[in-house]
Formats: structure tokens, C-alpha cells, sequence
């Protein structure tokens, strides 16, 4: 039997979408930054799954109370694997990493600005498309069937979104979401957008700007005084409770690697001299510390704090946000804040950081990341996420409802049979939505740049 051919009209298809993306001219070498894009979408979908349907195997849910075996995932691999609050931490310093890149291998006021304006157009166009759809999917299917989910099992951690009553209300929500600077999680797209999160777009497109105002000096100014100056700002973003804090840091890790020579100095460890003092022949010792050992130090401190608020101590979770001022209301400490924000958390930062200093370091880290599966999803992350929350609310929550009610199969078989459809549905619905809406829409901002430069 001869091997199927492909038609001729999909090969120029092909051909033309190759040529379309090779027209992106904002592409880069460090591929393992892809890679681990890719690990995200896997844990952000399992996120998204289990907080929708298994919350009590989730860490920091407000469903604290459910059968042995999910409370032990919540309190062993719900930390690492599907983290709600790390996840947001890593979006926002994964994009501050890879956002610099173009500018600092070619710092002209062309690529600046090139950065600049496609942007927000890159991100305009998916969101206002998967918020078209979550619309479309609220006015025709309705709410009611959310409640009764969300009713029938019990589910406290997930919530039914807010309706968009009208297309003007529908525009005036994506115009926010590229607007507003704070107050993220009570903007209207979010609270419409199935599971809540879609503010971190808000989040990412503002920190966004702190990367292209600071990265402008980046070429001008000596290595020590970037280095200084970013720790300063990393200090004074903590205190008043910004996402920037994150955000310079990854900016900081991309410039130590592209101009600083990361990999080559921390291959050599970090030097130490002790002092003579301290030695009878009143000689000073010089040492190199292996750059492991301050990464496993972070990565086992931010875990040990994780996992120490889930196991023991869950009240203390949100303790941190007394020890930040609250710049827009009182100027004291914090007390309303995670009302409207989603919190920028210690723990996860030192997590992050070591996870980085690994990645960063050494080949093997990198080698893993960059396998062709994870770089497959990294490059279509922005889809998945878009299209996995709508389809798991209207496909997902359909098909669970009706395996429990109609054909009284059991949780557990109703979980698997609902995981395995969210999948089948949510694959091919991610690629059609990378190759028709997020594909053009980068490929459309660069041609206006173009045109409005040409």
C-alpha cells in the first residue's frame, strides 16, 4: 500500500505559514527558554484541571477537606507541580528573561521601538479573540449549568464567571486589559474569563514597560553599577509590593548572561577570600563557592516555606502581605490588598532564582528543557492559555456533569474520562488558535511597524 500524499494546496499552505513566521524578526538563539515556556503550559493546564475539578489536591484551595489520597497531593506535589501563585511568579519573570533579549543583542532605537509597538498588538488580538469566544459561549450555553457544577460538588476555589452583558461592555474589558496598572483581579476580563486569571496578561504587558525603560541603559552604564542599581530596585519593589521585583530580576539574569558572561563565571564558582585575621599565619584563604550551592540554598529555602503553609501552618500563608506598605489607600501595611491583587511572594522567589541559576548554568538544565516536545507547547503557550480555561468550563464541566448525573460513574472515572476529552478537545483548539489568530496577529504587528516607519 503506497504512503498517503499530501495535497498540494496544504503544502503551499505550509509553505506560506514557514514564510509568514520566518518574517518575525524578533527570534533568538537561547531555545531552552521555549523549553520551558513548554513546562509551564503543562502545569498551568494541570492547575486549571484540578482546581476545577479535584480542588482539594490543590495548594492553597479553599476546599481543605476531601479524601486522603487529594490531600496528600495537595500537600506533596501540588507545590511543585501545579502552584497557582509560583506559576504567576514564573510568567512574570520568564517574560522580563526573554522580552530584553532582542534589544540587548542589537540595542538600536529600531528594535526598541520594534519591541515597543508590536507588543501590545501581538497580545491585543489573541485576547480579544478568546474573549470573543468566552462571550460567544456565555450568551448562547448560559451560566446556570457553572453553578450547579460548582454547587453539586462543592467546589469553593473556583468561581462562575462574570457575564459581559453586551458588546460595548465586551470592549471596554479587553481595552482594560491592556490599561489598567492595578487592581488586576477585579478588572472585568479576568472576573469573565473562566478560572480568574487572565489578569496576568494585564500584569505581564505593564511590567513589560519597567523592562523597556530599564533595558535602555542597560548598554550605556558599567556591569557593577547594573548590577547595584537592580538590586536596589528589586528591594524597593518589594517593599511597596510590585510585580517588579520579579521582572527586574529576569531582566538582570538576561543581561548577566548576554553581556556579562554568566555561564563562564559561574562554571568557576563564586570567589570568596576570608580574611587573615582569622588564621594563625595571618594569611587570607581564597576559595570558589560552586554556583550550585547558593541555588539548592534558595530553591530548598522557598520550598521549605511552600511547603511548610501548606502542611502545618496554611494560616500563615498570607501573613506576608502585613510586612508591605500599601501605597494606594493608606500608605501603612497592607491589610486590603489581595482584594484586587494577586500577591508577589518571597517564597516563590527564592524558588524561582535557583531554578534559574540551574537553568542558566549548565548545559545538561538547558538540554532538557529544550527538547522538541517542551519547545513545541513553549511556542504555543500564549494559545494554550487562552483556550484551555473557555474549553474546560464549557466542554469540561458538560461532560463531567453529565457522566456524574446521567450515567452515575464515579468521581474518579468521571475525573479520567473529562481529563482525557479536555485534552482531545484542547489540543487541536490551541493549534488552530496559534496558526489562525496568534501567528497573524505577530506577523501584523510587525508589517504596521513596518509601515508606519517605512
Amino acid at each position: 500500500m503506497p504512503p498517503p500524499t499530501v495535497p498540494k494546496q496544504a503544502k503551499q499552505v505550509k509553505q506560506v505559514l514557514d514564510k509568514l513566521k520566518d518574517f518575525i524578526p524578533t527570534k533568538y538563539e537561547q531555545t531552552y527558554l521555549y523549553g520551558f515556556r513548554g513546562f509551564l503550559v503543562i502545569q498551568t493546564f494541570l492547575w486549571m484541571f484540578l482546581n476545577t475539578f479535584v480542588p482539594v489536591a490543590v495548594a492553597a484551595s479553599k476546599n481543605a477537606q476531601g479524601p486522603f489520597y487529594q490531600r496528600m497531593l495537595r500537600k506533596t506535589l501540588s507545590v511543585l507541580f501545579w502552584n497557582e501563585n509560583l506559576l504567576y511568579g514564573t510568567i512574570i519573570f520568564l517574560s522580563a528573561r526573554c522580552l530584553a533579549i532582542p534589544f540587548l543583542r542589537n540595542p538600536s532605537k529600531d528594535t526598541l521601538a520594534r519591541s515597543m509597538m508590536t507588543r501590545g498588538i501581538s497580545l491585543w488580538f489573541p485576547v480579544a479573540v478568546s474573549l470573543a469566544i468566552v462571550k460567544l459561549a456565555s450568551s448562547t450555553m448560559g451560566e446556570t449549568y457553572i453553578y450547579l457544577f460548582l454547587q453539586g460538588t462543592g467546589n469553593r476555589s473556583a468561581s462562575v464567571p462574570y457575564f459581559l452583558p453586551n458588546a460595548f461592555a465586551y470592549f471596554n474589558s479587553v481595552f482594560d486589559v491592556f490599561w489598567v496598572t492595578r487592581n488586576f483581579n477585579t478588572q472585568a476580563a479576568s472576573t469573565a474569563f473562566p478560572t480568574q486569571t487572565l489578569w496576568i496578561i494585564s500584569a505581564v504587558y505593564s511590567q513589560s514597560y519597567t523592562v523597556f525603560i530599564t533595558m535602555i541603559i542597560m548598554p550605556y552604564t558599567r556591569p557593577t553599577w547594573r548590577i547595584q542599581g537592580a538590586i536596589l530596585f528589586v528591594i524597593a519593589a518589594w517593599w511597596v509590593q510590585s510585580w517588579a521585583w520579579f521582572t527586574i530580576t529576569g531582566l538582570l539574569f538576561c543581561d548577566m548572561v548576554m553581556n556579562m558572561g554568566w555561564k563562564e563565571k559561574a562554571l568557576r564558582g563564586i570567589p570568596l577570600t576570608l580574611p587573615a585575621a582569622l588564621f594563625k599565619d595571618k594569611t587570607a584563604r581564597r576559595f570558589r563557592i560552586p554556583v550550585w550551592a547558593p541555588a539548592i540554598l534558595f530553591i530548598t529555602g522557598g520550598l521549605l516555606m511552600q511547603f511548610l503553609w501548606t502542611d502545618w501552618r496554611p494560616n500563615l500563608l498570607d501573613g506576608e502581605y502585613l510586612v508591605h506598605t500599601d501605597i494606594y489607600t493608606t500608605g501603612g501595611v497592607n491589610h486590603d490588598y489581595k482584594k484586587t491583587h494577586t500577591m508577589a511572594r518571597d517564597d516563590n522567589y527564592l524558588y524561582i532564582l535557583g531554578i534559574f541559576i540551574f537553568l542558566e548554568t549548565y548545559d545538561i538544565v538547558q538540554k532538557i528543557f529544550a527538547n522538541p516536545f517542551f519547545l513545541y507547547l513553549g511556542k504555543r503557550s500564549l494559545s494554550y492559555f487562552l483556550v484551555q480555561s473557555p474549553m474546560m468550563y464549557t466542554v469540561g464541566i458538560k461532560v463531567f456533569t453529565s457522566l456524574r448525573t446521567t450515567d452515575h460513574i464515579g468521581f474518579s472515572g468521571a475525573c479520567m474520562v473529562t481529563l482525557i476529552t479536555c485534552l482531545a478537545v484542547i489540543v487541536p483548539m490551541a493549534e488552530v488558535f496559534y496558526r489562525c489568530v496568534e501567528i497573524p496577529s505577530k506577523i501584523g504587528a510587525h508589517k504596521f511597524y513596518d509601515f508606519i516607519t517605512s
